[in-house]
C-alpha cells in the first residue's frame, strides 16, 4: 500500500492532469471534426447521388476497415515523406477525424435510413422540397436514434486516444508510463488512476448523452 501513497504525490498527480487535458482536448476536437464530416458524408451516402455516392460509400468502407493505429502510423510517419509534418498533436487530432468521420459517416445514414418513408413522402405531399423534408422533418427523428450509438462511437474514441502514444503524443497513457517507467512499483497505482481517470471521463459523457436523449424523446 505504500506505494501507492508514494506514486499519488501531487506532482505525479499533477503531471496526469496534464495529460488528461491533452486526452481531452484531442478528443473534443476530434468528435466535433468527425461528427461534421461524418454527417456529411452519411448525408451523400443516403441520398445515393450518382457517382459521388458511390465514391464516398468506398472511401467510407476503406477507411472503417483500416486500424486505427495504421492511420495514426501513416498520418505521422508516413506523411512526412511526402513533405507533409504534423506535430504528434496535430497527427493523431488527423488520424482520429479520419476514422471516426467513416464510422459517424454510417451511424448517420443507418439513421436517417431508420425513419419511416412515410415521414419523408408526408413531407414531400405538404410541399415541402426533398432538402427541407429532410432536414426538418427526417432528420430530427434521426437523431434521436443516433444518440447511442453516437455516444458509444465518442466514448470509444476517448479510450483510443492511449493509441497515441506510440507517436509520442503527451497523453494521459502516456505520462503515466513515464511515471512508472521511472520506478516500477508504481505501475499498479497508474493503472488504477488511469482506469478512474477514463472512467470519469466517459461516463460524464454517458451521462450527458442520456440527458440528451431523454430531452429528444
Amino acid at each position: 500500500m505504500s506505494s501507492f501513497a508514494e506514486a499519488y504525490t501531487w506532482i505525479n498527480f499533477r503531471f496526469l492532469l496534464e495529460g488528461l487535458w491533452v486526452t481531452v482536448e484531442v478528443s473534443l476536437v476530434s468528435i466535433i471534426l468527425s461528427f461534421i464530416i461524418g454527417s456529411a458524408l452519411g448525408i451523400v451516402r443516403y441520398i445515393r447521388a450518382p457517382f459521388i455516392s458511390t465514391i464516398v460509400g468506398i472511401i467510407i468502407d476503406l477507411t472503417r476497415n483500416l486500424p486505427l493505429l495504421l492511420l495514426l502510423f501513416f498520418t505521422y510517419f508516413g506523411l512526412p515523406k511526402v513533405g507533409i509534418r504534423m506535430d504528434p498533436l496535430a497527427a493523431a487530432i488527423s488520424a482520429m477525424t479520419v476514422f471516426e468521420s467513416a464510422m459517424i459517416a454510417e451511424i448517420i445514414r443507418s439513421g436517417i435510413q431508420a425513419v419511416d418513408t412515410g415521414q419523408m413522402e408526408g413531407a414531400r405531399a405538404c410541399g415541402l422540397t426533398y432538402w427541407q423534408a429532410l432536414r426538418v422533418v427526417v432528420l430530427p427523428q434521426a437523431l434521436r436514434k443516433m444518440i447511442p450509438p453516437l455516444v458509444s462511437q465518442f466514448i470509444s474514441l476517448i479510450k483510443d486516444t492511449s493509441l497515441a502514444t506510440i507517436i509520442v503524443l503527451p497523453e494521459l497513457l502516456y505520462r503515466a508510463q513515464i511515471i512508472y517507467g521511472q520506478n516500477t512499483r508504481y505501475m499498479i497505482p497508474m493503472f488504477v488512476a488511469l482506469a478512474v481517470m477514463y472512467f470519469v471521463v466517459c461516463y460524464a459523457l454517458s451521462l450527458v448523452a442520456a440527458r440528451l436523449e431523454k430531452t429528444a424523446g
